[in-house]
């Protein structure tokens, strides 16, 4: 079971956002929705699982950045 923080989601974009080079101003606008849209969509659920939030999380920002997406799927393994 994950704890979903927000706050704590949005610090780790933002440090692999920055750390591949995107321009901060639009990183904080495409971590914004990000995280508004799993907010939403993991709202019903009363359990989370890490595989529930780790897929909601990259489906959305597929849709902002692939680089970005990438790091966050590759988080915490040897590439």
């Amino acid at each position: 079971m994950a704890d979903f923080n927000p706050t704590k989601l949005k610090h780790e974009l933002t440090i692999d956002a920055r750390a591949i080079g995107i321009p901060i101003g639009s990183a904080k606008v495409f971590i914004e929705r990000t995280i508004e849209s799993v907010t939403k969509s993991l709202a019903p659920k009363s359990i989370i699982t890490e595989a529930d939030l780790k897929r909601a999380v990259i489906k959305e920002l597929k849709k902002y950045n692939t680089d970005l997406t990438y790091v966050y799927q590759n988080r915490d393994k040897i590439i």
